[in-house]
């Protein structure tokens, strides 16, 4: 039997975009929903649509007030939004290195302290999990993941960090996180990777989809160097694996 779900809401988000909105809090039934309505809207699309734009727990949904009209709109995402999820939504699986802490991860042995946990405890328990691609934001390529290990769960730094690395491997709360490109962070920075989930002018631009699903695995620092030089000439450092 299929499960049901409530309506999702719809909020208004200026005069040409409707936030349907499936959760109140990070949960991956809701992300489900969401990717299901993203891709049925990209299946079946609706006219006046401009962009859609999935997160954790709400598709945005760009339209043209010139060509569709808010409660008319809405009343469509609301039948489309009802119908039952499919039994099993396609996603790729990914392997992808992390070379963890020194140099790599600066905060991986504060972090290991905080939780009462040895860093090389702290590794496994951090490369044990499958994770799922849950949505991509902040900025182009930074991957934000849900299946992070509860026992890893730990609130955001009080100071944020203006500048990190790309490829920064690191968690922030309940949520593991592939960053790209260098930038501002408060999270916890656990290791780098040498993948390039974003790359302008690489066919394709964004290597990871939201519903992808990933594992970690150690390199150490020679490795890593090595699939870092790979990485710049153009490789794909990460495995797709085979479902």
């Amino acid at each position: 039997m299929a499960a049901e779900f409530l309506p999702p809401r719809m909020l208004p988000s200026g005069d040409a975009a409707i936030t349907v909105e499936f959760a109140r809090r990070i949960d991956d039934d809701a992300n489900r929903r969401v990717l299901a309505l993203d891709r049925l809207l990209a299946a079946e699309p609706i006219a006046g649509i401009t962009e859609t734009v999935p997160t954790y727990r709400s598709l945005l949904v760009h339209y043209d007030p010139l060509q569709i009209d808010f409660a008319t709109l809405a009343d469509q995402l609301t039948a489309l939004a009802a119908r039952p999820l499919p039994d099993a939504m396609a996603a790729r699986h990914w392997r992808i290195p992390v070379a963890y802490g020194f140099e790599h991860g600066i905060d991986l042995d504060e972090a290991a302290a905080t939780l009462g946990l040895s860093p090389e405890a702290l590794i496994a328990r951090h490369a044990a999990p499958t994770y799922r691609v849950a949505m991509i934001g902040f900025t182009p390529g930074w991957s934000y993941l849900s299946g992070l290990d509860p026992a890893l769960e730990l609130p955001r730094r009080r100071e944020p960090r203006l500048n990190t690395p790309a490829g920064t491997i690191s968690i922030g709360g309940v949520q593991a996180g592939v960053q790209c490109i260098a930038g501002p962070s408060g999270w916890h920075l656990l290791g780098r990777t040498p993948v390039r989930t974003y790359r302008l002018h690489r066919d394709p631009v964004f290597l990871l989809e939201p519903g992808d699903t990933l594992n970690f695995y150690p390199v150490d620092a020679t490795t890593f160097a090595e699939m870092d030089r790979a990485a710049a000439r153009g490789d794909i450092i990460a495995e797709r694996v085979a479902s």
